[in-house]
């Protein structure tokens, strides 16, 4: 089985189009996709939980 793949943050904010800041005050409330720290102290992304993360947002605009 192939290993997930994990983003950078700046590929995840190109992505969501998104500040720097802006993310990190979404982090600070608990509502920012979650992280994992690698062994070498680097934050990523896995790609499903961005993808969780993304559907979680979906809801109607009326």
């Amino acid at each position: 089985m192939p290993s997930p793949k994990m983003l950078k943050l700046p590929e995840v904010l190109e992505e969501i189009d998104m500040s720097r800041a802006a993310f990190y005050s979404m982090r600070a409330r608990g509502q920012a996709p979650r992280l994992v720290k690698l062994p070498n102290g680097h934050l990523r992304f896995r790609r499903s939980d961005l993808d969780d993360w993304l559907n979680s947002l979906d809801t109607p605009a009326y």
